[in-house]
């Protein structure tokens, strides 16, 4: 199953904490999307496994994305490493897309920069031809390499590389992340565990102030930015967003 953005996140949430919007609105433009899950959020103080998949499988039902899939590496374990690669390379693979969406390369939890750093890593050594892997059913895997891997930012503030205004999608973006109801605020629930940074109000407060924040800089509503370390190309100026406020 080819796809056009593979949006891929350490932990459930990540992904539409960060980018949910801009995948919301590439989806309505017709593009394929997949989201890949690296680890079950095992050691989330909130909530369970069975919790962390329930939801997750809601908020991409809410986003429309048209395929999520958890590689159930150990959280809080990412690594680096050629085993960590191999799952990796072999899901890239598997899904062939043109970009690569991945979590911030530094950030306040460590799984973040770890799983930053092993996507970009990976998503070099897929397009390697003398490493070897396989589909499900055994057969040999061809190279690919993604032709972008952008990291979204997520709890520290970086300076964005671009910034994609998504005013249009804001409020499904908001229903996305609000479908993890164990770990978000949710005055409705009755949900007795231990509270935690993002389970107060203000976290989500903070979700919306960063928004208008990037979406102020380039003169729209709400925004998503991101980092690169490999130049943009444009097919026309005219994609530009011209901020004359």
């Amino acid at each position: 199953m080819k796809v056009d953005i593979l949006a891929v996140g350490v932990h459930p949430d990540d992904v539409e904490l960060s980018c949910s919007g801009t995948l919301i609105q590439e989806i309505n433009r017709g593009k394929r999307v997949a989201i890949l899950d690296l680890t079950e959020g095992e050691l989330g103080t909130r909530g369970t496994v069975k919790t962390r998949y329930a939801e997750a499988a809601n908020a991409a039902m809410i986003m429309g994305v048209h395929e999520r899939e958890n590689l159930c590496m150990r959280d809080g374990f990412i690594a680096n490493d050629e085993t960590h690669q191999l799952a990796l390379i072999q899901a890239i693979r598997k899904y062939r897309p043109t970009i690569v969406l991945a979590n911030a390369m530094q950030d306040r939890h460590p799984d973040h920069g770890k799983a930053g750093q092993l996507v970009a890593d990976s998503c070099f050594l897929a397009g390697l031809e003398k490493i070897k892997t396989t589909n499900q059913d055994n057969t040999p895997q061809p190279r690919w390499r993604p032709s972008y891997v952008l990291h979204y930012i997520q709890d520290r503030f970086l300076e964005p590389t671009f910034i994609v205004d998504i005013s249009p999608v804001f409020a499904q973006r908001m229903k996305a992340i609000k479908a993890y109801g164990t770990q978000f605020h949710n005055p409705a629930s009755k949900n007795e565990e231990p509270e935690t940074s993002i389970s107060k109000k203000g976290f989500l407060d903070a979700i919306v102030a960063r928004a208008q924040l990037l979406g102020k800089r380039i003169g729209v509503d709400y925004a998503e930015g991101f980092t690169t370390s490999k130049s943009i190309g444009l097919r026309s100026v005219h994609d530009l967003i011209l901020n004359e406020t």
